[in-house]
């Protein structure tokens, strides 16, 4: 297929829009000694890792302490204090930020070149030990900051303040206050805050994953999830719409940015969709509801799926959650793609013409580049440990690359690959060290209970209420965090008031992990809606709220499966599955047709709203609800024949 037939942005536009809506895009352009300084660092970075994986990983202490001086160092030097700021001559990083980088470094080797002494002397610090734990902390505030962003820095700053100054803390928020020397020690000298859970599974699984995602780029898996995505669905009705939402919702389950992988896949089919007749509001807001939709999805989450393992406990297992997920995910994805259906149909758009489409056959004969996406999930189902599973997939991601003709894949694209994987993993090192910090004063301060009481009370000891007060805690925690550090946010924090009224731990998660992820396309600070608009040319708020209109399954699928464990698989059989199935994708038709306003004609506005109720009927799996929710359907689908055809007579009889 010739993609230049469509006004694509070039890889400059893309970056420019990068730089705006995502603080990990934001690096320097280096040249000379420090591009080289930084390859090193950043491919020493990656065979660390894969070292560890392969033979074994070092104690906790030194394994995440290593992981966090590579990140920090790298990120000071690849990030600058201000966005956009550009540094002419030689110096191309601040002299400050050589400092700080090379801090990182003493920071990052200081428990390997210590861990005998620290561990002898049993949580009591040295002026030594106290002034590192002092430089750590500020080190990951700075660095989260500049690779992340500022709101997960100010609630790491609120709760660190939190924890010094509990004394002075109103109600039911009052504790009795961590001295300074406890706060440090908590901090960095324990595995219960900076190098706490957080950062232990961003050293070992999410970092090799991240690889992964790297390593597919490289074979040409990503240009090949357009062309098949185009393939399957460019010549449907709205046809490009339907292909953002294919090759998004593959993209997104690996990328885990909701802004990147809306600028990398949207400067692909905005266009599209724009050229089709979509408005650019809403092309943009198909784009961004599939790529942060993507993160639901398994098998892989945007990383999130792994600190969920951790975070439960009880024997869960990764396929379990994969698992979980999985019909949820489902049901969002039917829900977008209807509503596209449904507007295209509404506005009268066809798909792609048979010249624009690519050719099937030879689409088909390149099936084997997503080898390496099924290798995961056949090796996470067979019972592979994770890291097993993502060593596994990365060589077998080589091998295809070197099948692969169109990549050309050669020696050096594995190590660009190698470098690829550790840059994208800085941003996300840092907001796990900065959520072992939320953690850590959590922890000891009993915080996340007290908060759940709190919330529990606000909502009178209801289930509902409680469900809506903790979506909206999510959804504000959520805005303008990565995926992993506003899952780690709101399970902390906010799922705790759910599971206090004996929901089970998978459901309170993947809830307030849904929510977290909405909030990217959740007005007012939709991140990734706004970045579609930069892409589209639409209006940035009114893309948020098209895309919130198109993820609404997203806001009423965690009540249903809170409500109803069946859409998690939990505790149900085949037979019942498929019924759950059919009934929820039949009750978002319903929602889609009332959301967009036309079905099989134009809704009249109170039939838009018995859709509406029709579809949260049928996605609501009791049996009462599917009775009524069927009926209803039927109903409505016969009104709508009935009208067409009176209205077939009328116009026969008025000729």
């Amino acid at each position: 297929m010739n993609n230049e037939k469509y006004e694509t942005l070039s890889a400059e536009e893309q970056q420019k829009i990068l730089e705006k809506y995502d603080p990990e895009s934001n690096t320097r352009n280096l040249t000379g000694i420090f591009k080289v300084i930084t390859f090193i660092g950043l491919l020493s970075f990656s065979l660390f890792q894969l070292y560890t994986a392969i033979f074994g990983v070092f104690t906790a202490q030194i394994q995440r302490s290593i992981h966090l001086g590579f990140a920090l160092a790298l990120i000071f030097l690849l990030f600058p204090a201000r966005r956009g700021q550009k540094r002419k001559g030689k110096l191309q990083v601040a002299w400050y930020d050589i400092i700080l980088a090379l801090l990182s470094i003493y920071i990052g080797a200081y428990w390997p070149m210590n861990i005998d002494a620290i561990v002898m002397r049993v949580g009591l610090l040295t002026e030594t030990d106290f002034y590192v734990g002092i430089i750590a902390i500020l080190l990951v505030l700075e660095a989260t900051r500049r690779a992340v962003g500022l709101p997960i820095t100010i609630i790491a700053i609120l709760f660190l303040s939190y924890g010094y100054f509990g004394e002075s803390m109103p109600g039911f928020l009052h504790h009795s206050g961590l001295s300074l020397q406890r706060l440090v020690q908590t901090m960095f000298f324990t595995t219960e805050g900076i190098l706490g859970t957080p950062l232990g599974v961003s050293s070992t699984f999410i970092f090799l994953f991240l690889l992964f995602g790297s390593f597919l780029v490289k074979t040409g898996v990503g240009q090949y999830f357009n062309d098949l995505a185009v393939a399957i669905a460019g010549r449907s009705t709205g046809g490009p719409a339907k292909v953002a939402i294919f090759s998004s919702a593959l993209q997104g389950t690996i990328s885990g940015s909701s802004v990147a992988n809306v600028v990398t896949s949207g400067s692909f089919t905005i266009p599209m969709m724009k050229k089709l007749g979509y408005k650019r509001e809403f092309a943009g807001a198909v784009e961004a509801a599939a790529s942060t939709g993507g993160q639901l999805m398994p098998p892989i989450m945007g990383a999130a799926a792994f600190l969920m393992v951790e975070f439960i406990g009880g024997g869960l297992t990764y396929w379990d959650i994969a698992k979980a997920a999985a019909i949820p995910a489902v049901l969002y994805f039917a829900g977008v793609w209807i509503m596209t259906h449904f507007e295209a149909k509404r506005i009268g758009l066809s798909g792609l013409s048979k010249e624009e489409m690519p050719n099937r056959k030879e689409v088909l004969k390149k099936i084997y580049l997503l080898i390496p996406i099924l290798a995961v999930i056949v090796l996470l189902m067979s019972g592979v440990t994770v890291t097993h599973a993502a060593l596994y997939s990365i060589l077998i991601a080589v091998i295809v690359g070197f099948i692969n003709r169109a990549s050309n894949m050669k020696l050096v694209d594995i190590i660009y690959a190698l470098v690829d994987g550790a840059r994208t993993a800085l941003a996300v090192a840092a907001a796990t060290a900065a959520a072992g910090i939320i953690v850590g004063i959590v922890t000891k301060t009993g915080l996340g209970l007290k908060l759940a009481n709190g919330l529990l009370d606000i909502a009178g000891g209801m289930l509902l209420p409680t469900l809506f007060l903790t979506m909206i805690a999510a959804i504000i925690l959520g805005m303008g965090s990565p995926t992993t550090a506003n899952y780690v946010i709101t399970s902390t924090i906010a799922a705790p008031a759910i599971i206090l009224l004996g929901i089970p731990d998978l459901s309170a998660h993947l809830f307030v992990f849904y929510f977290g992820i909405i909030a990217d396309i959740t007005p007012p600070v939709a991140l990734a809606a706004f970045a579609a608009a930069g892409v589209s040319g639409g209006e940035p708020i009114r893309t948020g709220v098209q895309s919130a209109k198109l993820a609404i399954a997203a806001f009423i699928i965690p009540y249903m499966f809170v409500l109803s464990p069946e859409l998690l698989m939990i505790d149900t059989n085949f037979t019942e599955l498929i019924w759950v199935v059919f009934t929820a994708i039949t009750g978002m038709i319903a929602i889609g047709a009332g959301m967009i306003g036309y079905w099989f004609r134009n809704l009249h506005w109170i039939e838009r709203l018995l859709a509406i109720a029709t579809g949260i009927l049928l996605i609501n799996p009791t049996l009462w609800s599917d009775a009524v929710g069927l009926g209803a359907f039927v109903a409505l689908i016969a009104l709508q024949f009935v009208w067409k055809r009176d209205k077939n007579k009328l116009n026969t009889q008025n000729a």
